[in-house]
């Protein structure tokens, strides 16, 4: 018996610490994610002079573009996961923070646009 309750003693001081660490990884993720989808927009605009319009989105970087395809050198990713939290990232072209490119950006836990706190957007700003 009191081994039991030591264990559940344990268990209650230990498992809190381990639910922050979750969602840590997963924000630490989709800015790796983020950093390496950025990289291959930036290389796609070395090889075609121009960022991927609005329509195009993220989906150009694996298959090529139905204009000017003689120019592009892809794939520039193997695969287009979606965020940590199964949705996908967000493109748009131009960039409300970066009106001279593009904005990329995971909606977050709360898989909306904005919120604060665990629901902050994790973009390249």
């Amino acid at each position: 018996m009191v081994v039991v309750i030591i264990l559940g003693v344990l268990a209650a001081t230990i498992i809190p610490q381990f639910v922050g660490t979750t969602q840590e990884a997963k924000v630490s993720a989709a800015k790796a994610h983020i950093a390496e989808i950025e990289s291959a927009v930036e290389r796609f605009y070395v090889h075609m002079d121009r960022y991927p319009t609005q329509d195009e989105g993220l989906a150009v970087l694996e298959k090529s573009p139905t204009t000017d395809a003689s120019k592009w050198r892809g794939p520039y990713v193997k695969k287009l996961r979606p965020d940590p939290w199964g949705q996908p990232y967000q493109y748009r072209r131009p960039g409300v923070r970066h009106a001279n490119s593009f904005d990329l950006w995971s909606r977050g836990t709360d898989t909306a646009d904005g919120g604060e706190g665990d629901g902050t957007d994790i973009g390249n700003w």
